[in-house]
């Protein structure tokens, strides 16, 4: 008796001790997106010869380390494109999931903060995100993450709030040998298509599991519960590769304490001169080749 109730205590200690250790580790993900697909589901018409020089897929990795308070998910290599012969792609980039540029993501547990690190003009910036439903896919189905009164080549959005709805579903699949739910975002959006009026409508598919003990997204702005292994779009998606339970470090997920601070209203306004100075340096320049003329 004595030797079974030892035995029954160390299969309980490794048990406990596996568990424990499931509470850090680091997951491989990949994204392929074929960028003609993504415009096109926008409403954007490309033009032959664009067609021509984009690339069939773009592919890159990312990397979520976390233990059991923090998380970081960051770029790992080149983005690659399929017309560069599997060599690092022609400038463009899809970071943080999709379309967020070259970009890293901090999360904390306890009080379910993210935060979201980048350069811009030659500064480290970190600014507060949080995990969401968006209400404009910014994965570039729909209308890319402009805004709503925005046209483009066949679609006009107008100025009114979407509509999402949250539709949860009772397939599951495993992915990196976790069990996985699947929840689907469907965002309608009232638009003049070819000057008829249209609802257009995104789907956004989640595969989210709770098994892992802490809330997470490739993209902050697509989640619904728990940590998300996969997200599929029109025109490609983000899935976990793999897993390896192993220690994590707190300086490996924690965001850089040199970063400045600022704000998503700091962040448009930036954005907004920037843009305008390039529209004026571009003017600029075609007026000046006018007068050359």
């Amino acid at each position: 008796m004595k030797k079974i109730f030892i035995a029954f205590l160390s299969v309980l200690a490794f048990t406990v001790n596996a568990q424990a250790q499931k509470k850090s580790g680091a997951i491989q993900f990949e994204t392929i997106i074929d960028p003609i697909a993504v415009a096109e589901a926008s409403g954007r018409q490309i033009p032959e010869q664009m067609r021509a020089r984009m690339p069939k897929s773009i592919k890159s990795n990312y990397e979520l380390l976390y233990n059991a308070t923090n998380a970081s998910y960051m770029p790992v290599t080149e983005t690659e494109d399929s017309n560069s012969g599997g060599g690092p792609g022609g400038g463009m980039r899809f970071g943080g999931g999709f379309g967020g540029g070259n970009r890293e993501y901090y999360y904390t547990f306890a009080d379910q903060k993210v935060v979201e690190v980048f350069d811009m003009m030659d500064t480290t910036y970190v600014m507060p995100t949080k995990l969401t439903v968006a209400s404009i896919n910014q994965f570039g189905g729909g209308n890319g993450g402009r805004n709503n009164n925005q046209s483009n080549n066949a679609v006009q959005f107008l100025d009114v709030p979407p509509v999402v709805d949250i539709i949860k579903s009772d397939e599951t699949k495993k992915i990196v040998g976790i069990d996985c739910k699947k929840v689907t975002i469907k965002t309608t959006r009232k638009a003049k298509v070819l000057d008829m009026d249209k609802d257009v409508v995104d789907e956004t598919v989640l595969w989210y599991t709770n098994d892992l003990g802490f809330n997470f997204s490739p993209m902050p702005n697509f989640w619904t519960e728990g940590a998300v292994l996969a997200i599929e779009i029109k025109g490609g998606g983000t899935t976990a590769k793999s897993i390896e339970y192993r220690n994590v470090g707190n300086k490996d997920v924690t965001a850089p304490k040199k970063a400045i601070a600022i704000t998503q209203e700091q962040y448009q306004a930036k954005q907004a001169a920037m843009m305008a100075r390039f529209r004026n340096n571009n003017g600029n320049r075609q007026g000046a080749t006018g007068r050359v003329n």
